[in-house]
């Protein structure tokens, strides 16, 4: 972590955004003994770096924060749903001085992948943990969960329906027919290979991004080597998902 010539505030702010791109990423502020002030998340890192270059416009709080901070961290992503979930993450972890939002995380939604159904499902969660599943979170608001559950179906394909609508399904929904579940209630997928979907996606969450787009690349260039191009045009989608949404 280099310090910028021992300034402070907006002057140190300032000569980090001279190195930043317009990609996603999250950012981390430390005051002059290494402490963690805050961390954050953006969809143009430089863009939203930029906005702490100046006091106005911000409250008290921020403006303290801002004056505070003598070096800046930063790790880009390549979307905007993988730095908000690496911010809940870094968050959640570290509990930085100014991160006040998520410091009561029982309060704040989280994102509960059930495990006590033959087919995993994806549903918002808030309040105590006592269902059986997978839980990732929490997250600063609503908006944040939706915007990842429907990354997650685009990219891998989960059911977010009842137990009831499952079991009453004998064609597929219209979310298969738009590629947003693989449709496991009517056996369009196996429950292994739904099983394994599930996998990938926790490991997304989980932020093990890079390995499982190695992974998809690798049986997408299997694929098209095989001649089976309709699954290869399929590995593709999955991965554009996984990229841009």
């Amino acid at each position: 972590m280099a310090k910028a010539d021992a300034l402070n505030g907006p002057d140190c702010i300032a000569g980090y955004v001279k190195t930043l791109t317009g990609q996603p990423g999250v950012y981390r502020m430390f005051d002059k003994n290494g402490a963690l002030l805050y961390v954050g998340k953006a969809k143009n890192l430089k863009k939203r770096v930029s906005a702490y270059t100046k006091y106005d416009g911000h409250v008290v709080r921020i403006r303290r924060m801002i004056q505070a901070t003598t070096a800046m961290e930063f790790v880009t992503t390549s979307s905007e749903t993988e730095a908000l979930l690496l911010e809940a993450s870094l968050i959640k972890r570290l509990k930085p001085r100014y991160n006040i939002l998520l410091r009561d995380d029982k309060s704040f939604p989280y994102i509960l992948m059930r495990t006590d159904h033959e087919a995993a499902q994806l549903v918002k969660h808030r309040g105590k943990r006592k269902q059986n599943g997978r839980y990732f979170g929490p997250f600063a608001s609503a908006q944040a969960v939706n915007r990842t559950i429907d990354t997650l179906q685009r990219a891998f394909r989960l059911r977010t329906c009842s137990d009831s609508v499952y079991g009453l399904r004998s064609r597929p929904c219209m979310l298969h027919q738009i590629k947003r579940c693989a449709a496991p209630c009517t056996g369009e997928i196996s429950l292994e290979a739904y099983a394994d979907l599930a996998g990938e996606a926790a490991d997304f969450l989980l932020g093990k991004s890079g390995d499982l787009r190695l992974k998809l690349q690798n049986q997408m260039e299997t694929a098209s080597k095989a001649l089976e191009f309709e699954k290869a045009a399929e590995i593709r989608d999955r991965l554009r998902a996984m990229a841009f949404v």
